[in-house]
């Protein structure tokens, strides 16, 4: 045992030397710009935040914050090019809740991991979603829709803007909790979807003040209920699902985050999560955050990874339920 006592000495040198270096890294990071690459386009809401935020931690951590778009094949573009990054911090992915819980459900082969591939920084915000109406509509709450699903299943339709969104899982998720049978129609456009429930074409769908909001302004639109458990700020005259009518824990709300490769140094992590809640606290941030209804939204990195297990774990009964697959 002697003998190898050197060696140990040896090895514990190594291993100081290695996490020096770490901590050496991120006293000095950033020294470069930083990437962050979406799987958003530009222009959407998600896109619009990361924009807002990447200016106000470039100026945190002193070197520009980049946002790179790479749209495309249900995110998979982005994430593997976040995936393949080297773990120093230069490279950031944004993702969100929907992307995090419904995809292991949803793809047999999915190419990564998301608990197994990245670190998790923080959320960046949350927001809830309204169920719209035609502005004729004679539902004026949650009870009169359910009432008229169960009344002649199959009758009510409602869209969404694709197989497995956000709007078509809440629908099913609403459908499994109240025991009625509705009609799903998918659309390929956000706008084409609204504007067909104002026309009446549809009878209802779930949208953000984002994608719904400025039809429900023109008058066009009803918003009945927001699927979360508080009113949102804004639009205080519209009350819960709860309120109206819908079963207790109907709640269709989404979130978007920052991940970073996997083995990236927990140091420089906690530097980045600390520039997103410094930026998120700044009162021009807070009043832009607002025009979309985004709630800023954020925590440690190890209760993030929480969250995403929730996430997970939410919607794979809902989904095996309608067993759907996109693959």
């Amino acid at each position: 045992m002697m003998k190898s006592f050197p060696g140990l000495l040896a090895a514990a040198g190594a291993m100081l030397g290695l996490l020096g270096a770490a901590h050496a890294q991120a006293q000095s990071y950033p020294t470069k710009p930083i990437k962050i690459v979406t799987p958003f386009p530009a222009g959407q809401g998600p896109d619009v935040l990361l924009r807002i935020l990447a200016d106000k931690m470039g100026k945190t951590l002193g070197q520009p914050v980049i946002v790179d778009n790479r749209p495309g094949a249900s995110g998979f573009i982005a994430f593997d090019a976040v995936k393949r990054a080297a773990p120093d911090g230069y490279t950031l992915g944004q993702i969100d809740s929907f992307q995090v819980g419904t995809q292991p459900h949803l793809f047999t082969k999915l190419p990564y991991n998301v608990l197994k591939d990245f670190d998790p920084i923080t959320p960046l915000v949350r927001n809830s979603f309204f169920v719209a109406v035609p502005a004729n509509s004679k539902w004026t709450t949650m009870g009169d829709l359910i009432a008229a699903a169960k009344a002649k299943p199959g009758a009510v339709s409602y869209g969404s803007w694709n197989v497995a969104s956000p709007a078509h899982l809440g629908g099913l998720l609403l459908e499994s909790t109240t025991g009625t049978k509705m009609t799903h129609i998918p659309f390929k456009e956000t706008s084409q979807l609204y504007q067909s429930v104002a026309n009446g074409e549809v009878d209802w769908a779930i949208g953000s003040a984002a994608s719904a909001g400025s039809l429900q302004q023109a008058g066009k639109l009803r918003f009945i209920a927001v699927a979360a458990p508080k009113r949102t700020p804004g639009y205080a005259d519209v009350p819960t699902a709860k309120e109206a009518g819908a079963p207790a824990g109907w709640e269709v709300s989404g979130w978007n985050g920052l991940l970073a490769p996997k083995g990236t140094p927990q140091d420089v992590i906690l530097k980045i999560n600390e520039a997103v809640i410094k930026a998120l606290d700044e009162p021009d941030v807070r009043a832009k955050l607002a025009t979309f209804t985004y709630e800023p939204y954020t925590m440690k990195p190890a209760e993030m990874t929480r969250l995403m297990e929730t996430e997970i774990a939410k919607w794979g009964p809902t989904i095996k339920e309608a067993s759907i697959k996109l693959d």
